[in-house]
């Protein structure tokens, strides 16, 4: 458990509710695509970001750093998982573990990615680990190589919960205070309880 980690932030959504695209949104002075990837490089080794809708705009805001691969997903509709699928099969042989997360979710502290990352490493980690916030589960989500081959296979109409939800003992939580890694900011109404700014009105 003491493998490579790399990232995974999905970034292919048609962010329809929003009516922007969400990882081009604004948290502080970042895009949230950028404040996700800088906080997944402090616990991650590499990040792959895949994109699909809307990526002609998104990939110029996508931080230009040499840990950063960018992947595309021509089958985005399909849903979350065909996007965390075709990160997987980018991965080079000695990634041992993915780090998953979404762009929508840009408030998530740094120190959440490595609480679970350490929590993978320690001799209670499972093969699967996920962050939780008073009781409820959020992202990010640990994956280890082991249950690649599970998500690879998921149904697209289930996602990735098909595999979570499979075999309860072997997926383990971190209890954390960040309530960021249960703040799903899909519509302009979020953003405002969120104390974030509007979407822009051009589209």
């Amino acid at each position: 458990m003491n493998g490579r980690i790399e990232g995974v932030l999905l970034a292919a959504g048609e962010s329809r509710r929003m009516g922007y695209p969400k990882p081009l949104l604004k948290i502080g002075d970042r895009t949230f695509v950028e404040q996700a990837a800088y906080a997944m490089l402090s616990a991650a080794a590499g990040l792959v970001v895949v994109l699909g809708a809307h990526a002609e705009r998104i990939r110029p805001k996508v931080p230009a750093d040499p840990r950063i691969r960018v992947v595309e997903n021509p089958d985005y509709e399909r849903g979350q998982i065909s996007s965390l699928k075709v990160a997987i099969r980018s991965l080079a042989p000695g990634v041992d573990a993915i780090l998953v997360h979404l762009a929508d979710h840009p408030t998530v502290h740094p120190d959440t990615f490595k609480a679970l990352v350490e929590a993978y490493r320690a001799p209670s980690g499972r093969p699967i680990m996920i962050a939780r916030h008073q009781g409820r589960r959020g992202h990010p989500v640990l994956f280890e190589r082991s249950i690649f081959a599970e998500l690879l296979g998921a149904p697209d109409t289930a996602g990735a919960r098909f595999v979570v939800n499979a075999d309860p003992e072997r997926v383990g939580y971190i209890d954390t205070g960040d309530a960021g890694v249960v703040l799903d900011l899909d519509t302009p109404a979020d953003l405002a309880a969120a104390g974030l700014p509007p979407p822009p009105h051009d589209s």
